[in-house]
């Protein structure tokens, strides 16, 4: 008989990607091999309903979703984005009184999404063995490349960090998260020093993934060398080293070959003005660098498809679009960090230690004049991107993974109930 997992994932979307594409993604895996109810919210619902109307769930997968949101008078402040912390907070302490409501019958409680390593659980309180994440853990971002955007970013960037240093201090709750956890999945490495837990305690799965894509049915254009950026136009992704990187990249290049380098910037936040403002002063050639609007996953994927390199000089400590262009078998150019830093190796990209900030243009232009002018190195990068993708990225791994995690779970519960059987 399949075990029962319950799954609350504050959001799911299979229309989406990020957090949302995540949870469905595993969700979807971990249904192969167990019986999973699956806890998100309302809001959730419609897309979900939609999917399953379109693409019907195959025999033998075993999935229902439950939909709970607080009511109106504890979330009418929550505006957007205004006030989300604090309503994810309160959601997955709520969720348990509905779970009780409800009466579920599970053999393990998960925590699946929407994780980091200063905000706690509930769901040990349920009395079931806890599984916990994967938890991510962002790096504080060096000043000289914060300051960039100004004096609000680096404020914002010292309140998070108190606020973080708050709750790992003083927040009971993470403590008791901590300890109650059978497992805890990381994102990547510095979240074990992070939260200060036994090597037994955590394993590192980096929650990204992606679909194979169909290579084949994808034109690839050889005549250009395009650098591809995807991301939210946001501080903490680096998207300013980016456009100074290549352009001076593009500027170094003989005259007659300019028109073979391309930049295409990929996304859509608050800081796309900014960004546009930089790219404007460079002053380069119409088409040198585009910048373009946020859109579907079968659009980019031609995008992806025709590109040469994928630069990524992100901060943070996950990277979701890593693994997409892994797959593409796309080399990756990034920071040598906890986030894509770790998703790939010196045979799949390049990663860029940090330094000054004009160091750091200097050696990601440096990266990309390498794989412009070797090609030969280029392509080996971009076997062995496709290799990379295969070995950690693909959903059907992280499942196994996952599925033996479970596995050690219920065998040692098993092995604490046969004394007792036997007695």
């Amino acid at each position: 008989m399949q075990p029962t997992i319950l799954i609350t994932a504050y959001a799911v979307n299979p229309f989406k990607g990020s957090e949302d594409g995540i949870a469905w993604n595993i969700i979807r895996q971990m249904a192969t091999n167990n019986q999973i109810i699956a806890i998100t919210r309302k809001n959730n619902q419609a897309p979900i309903d939609q999917y399953l109307l379109e693409n019907p769930l195959p025999a033998g997968v075993n999935l229902a979703f439950a939909y709970f949101d607080l009511p109106y008078w504890m979330r009418f402040w929550k505006k957007g984005g205004r006030g989300a912390l604090l309503y994810h907070y309160i959601w997955h302490f709520a969720v348990l009184f509905f779970i009780l409501k409800k009466r579920f019958s599970f053999d393990i409680a998960h925590h699946l999404n929407f994780n980091n390593d200063w905000t706690p659980s509930f769901l040990w309180l349920l009395g079931k063995p806890f599984v916990w994440g994967p938890i991510g853990h962002h790096p504080k971002v060096p000043y000289a490349y914060m300051k960039q955007y100004g004096v609000k970013a680096v404020l914002l960037e010292q309140i998070k960090w108190l606020v973080k240093k708050c709750f790992w201090t003083f927040d009971p709750f993470l403590k008791i998260t901590k300890y109650k956890a059978a497992k805890i999945i990381a994102l990547n490495s510095s979240v074990q020093s992070v939260l200060n837990v036994a090597d037994k305690k955590i394993t590192v799965i980096p929650a990204a993934g992606n679909e194979r894509p169909n290579r084949q049915k994808l034109s690839k254009n050889t005549k250009q060398f395009r650098v591809l950026s995807i991301g939210r136009l946001v501080s903490l992704k680096g998207f300013d080293l980016t456009i100074h990187a290549f352009a001076k990249f593009y500027k170094q290049l003989p005259t007659d070959e300019q028109k073979n380098a391309q930049l295409i910037l990929i996304g859509k936040g608050p800081e796309k003005t900014f960004l546009n403002e930089i790219i404007k002063k460079y002053e380069l050639p119409l088409n040198s660098i585009l910048s373009k609007r946020w859109m579907d996953r079968k659009e980019l994927a031609q995008y992806y498809a025709n590109s040469q390199v994928f630069l990524f000089p992100s901060h943070e400590g996950a990277g979701m679009v890593v693994p997409e262009a892994l797959s593409y078998g796309l080399p990756v150019v990034c920071f040598d960090n906890y986030g894509p830093g770790e998703f790939i190796n010196k045979n799949c990209g390049i990663a860029i230690p940090y330094g000054t900030y004009q160091a750091a243009i200097d050696q990601f232009s440096d990266a990309l004049d390498t794989l412009y002018t070797n090609k030969k190195l280029r392509i080996s990068l971009s076997k062995n991107a496709i290799r990379q993708f295969e070995q950690q990225f693909t959903w059907e791994g992280k499942g196994v993974r996952i599925q033996e995690i479970y596995t050690d779970i219920l065998s040692a519960k098993i092995a604490d109930l046969t004394p007792v059987l036997n007695g």
